[in-house]
């Protein structure tokens, strides 16, 4: 009796539909690590390329198709019967599940998202998908309440409330939440950095972030600000920016209580009570606590300044610096006093501006006790006790204790006097110079003598004048 060698059509009806839950969508639709064991079968005609049920030593037909037979029971213990997809090895006793990796090879995505368009191998992702245009997030965190799309992703938030890290680097001993995480942390030693700009050819080690880059290039900002107006590249950007308006600040430090908008600012705050600066600069040994800050500083030994204005030309170190310099030829300041009006191009600006209204100095200098409401002015502030002065002239020698004066001074040599007067042409090497000379056409004397009443132009003048009066 000849035997039927040709394999029976696959019911439908003996896949079971899989569960949401079962089929977390993996960072790429087209990952065959996460394929789910019970993805709903497709139509028969699909299956002869895949698998045959025979279990007799097949003809020359079937090598030649590159078709594996399946063995029974092979593997498992079972009588069930062993499928395997001969392009990559994969074994199953589910045929279902190598339809679902034969797409992956095919590239096959039959299923389309209806709002956007974007096609998905599975039907799972699909479904998945979808809740992003419906803003459904059915996962609740128990925790904080914070909500997700995917369980998975919640699974790997709630690592943040337990400390669990449970995946280690063998190069530094850093912890991660994530496997891929740590995948992406294990290039920073290699120094792989696997995608590259087309416009200027810089690299990097995620493709997210050479997407952010390219933007730079194309001036492309998708993601209005409903309230400012303000535009941003990336929707996270917006998401951030959209706190300054809302006041919220979720993530609160155990240490201190200060509260931030971002986990990451909180992560980094941390460190300012653990003194843990991991980051080392191999030219002065100078440390840091972000990578980002030692990457920035190895640009003030290199001098490199990879960002340019557009307007006027001017170079700068750092991305954020540049779009902060942007804003004074826009004339755009988003940031305003509700105390006196007055506005800011920086947050940061504003914040520094409003204790002057509180009258709040938070940093103290240990030496003599003076406050102040800014760190640096601090910093600068201890070199007087310190007699560092770290910036000097290359044309004298003479040293600085800051480079704001340094920079002033040098146009001692150039005879660079950008500011002029505009009563009589008068022109000085730095703005308040001109500032001061400007009241001598107004007659304006702001500082007045406490004890005899005698006005001054400069405070200079009345802290020289005082001196008649102490005998000093």
């Amino acid at each position: 009796m000849k035997r039927n060698l040709n394999p029976p059509e696959p019911q439908a009806e003996d896949s079971p539909e899989p569960e949401a839950e079962d089929f977390p969508e993996s960072e790429t639709e087209d990952s065959p690590e996460t394929q789910g064991e019970d993805s709903p079968e497709p139509p028969g005609k699909d299956n002869d390329d895949v698998w045959s049920e025979t279990k007799e030593p097949q003809s020359s037909l079937n090598s030649q198709k590159n078709i594996e037979v399946p063995v029974s029971g092979v593997g498992c213990g079972t009588d069930k019967e062993q499928f395997t997809f001969s392009d990559c090895g994969e074994r199953s006793s589910k045929n279902s599940k190598l339809i679902v990796c034969k797409r992956i090879h095919t590239a096959e995505k039959l299923f389309s998202c209806g709002e956007c368009g974007k096609r998905f191998t599975r039907k799972q992702d699909l479904i998945t998908h979808t809740k992003i245009h419906t803003g459904e997030k059915p996962f609740s965190c128990g925790e904080c309440g914070q909500r997700f799309i995917r369980k998975q992703d919640l699974i790997t938030h709630s690592k943040i409330h337990t400390g669990e890290k449970p995946f280690s680097c063998g190069e530094c001993g850093q912890k991660f939440i994530r496997k891929q995480d740590l995948f992406r942390h294990a290039k920073i030693h290699t120094g792989e950095k696997p995608f590259s700009c087309g416009e200027c050819g810089k690299r990097f080690i995620r493709i997210q972030h050479l997407i952010r880059h390219t933007k730079i290039h194309t001036g492309e900002k998708l993601f209005s600000c409903g309230e400012c107006g303000e535009r941003f590249s990336q929707q996270q950007d917006l998401n951030t920016h959209s706190k300054n308006h809302t006041g919220e600040k979720p993530f609160s430090c155990g240490e201190c209580g200060q509260r931030f908008s971002q986990q990451q600012d909180l992560i980094t705050h941390t460190k300012s009570h653990t003194g843990e600066k991991p980051f080392s600069c191999g030219e002065c040994g100078k440390r840091f606590i972000q990578k980002q800050d030692l990457i920035t500083h190895i640009q003030s030994h290199t001098g490199e300044k990879p960002f340019s204005c557009g307007e006027c030309g001017k170079r700068f170190i750092k991305e954020q610096d540049l779009i902060t310099h942007t804003k004074i030829h826009t004339g755009q300041k988003p940031f305003t006093c509700s105390e006196c009006g007055k506005g800011f191009i920086q947050k940061q600006g504003l914040i520094t501006h409003t204790k002057i209204h509180t009258g709040e100095k938070p940093f103290s200098c240990g030496e003599c006790g003076k406050r102040f409401i800014r760190k640096q002015q601090l910093v600068t502030h201890t070199m007087i006790h310190t007699g560092e002065k770290p910036f000097s002239c290359d044309e004298c020698g003479k040293r600085f204790i800051r480079k704001q004066n340094l920079n002033t001074h040098t146009k001692i040599h150039t005879g660079d006097k950008p500011f002029s007067c505009g009563e009589c042409g008068k022109r000085f090497i730095h703005k308040q110079g001109l500032i001061s000379h400007t009241k001598i056409h107004t007659g304006e004397k702001p500082f007045s003598c406490g004890e005899c009443g005698k006005r001054f132009i400069r405070k200079q003048e009345l802290i020289t004048h005082t001196k008649i009066h102490t005998g000093e």
